[in-house]
């Protein structure tokens, strides 16, 4: 019986940790000028996203640019 919890527990681990995964890799990324600290692209990796500088997403992975 012991093993049977622990297999459903690692499953139930096992399912949210694949999706935060998924919900971590898909967010937006938002290319910030290191000099000026003004947006420069928004990278979408979902093909529904459309997010743009003019309309930044509430989440996204900040990364600085030249």
């Amino acid at each position: 019986m012991n093993k049977l919890k622990g297999l459903a527990a690692g499953t139930v681990l096992g399912i949210i940790f694949g999706v935060a995964l998924n919900y971590a890799f898909n967010i937006p990324e938002v290319q910030i000028s290191h000099s000026t600290g003004e947006c420069v692209k928004v990278v979408n990796f979902s093909e529904s996203d459309k997010f743009t500088c003019d309309d930044l997403p509430s989440r996204y992975n900040h990364v600085w640019v030249k």
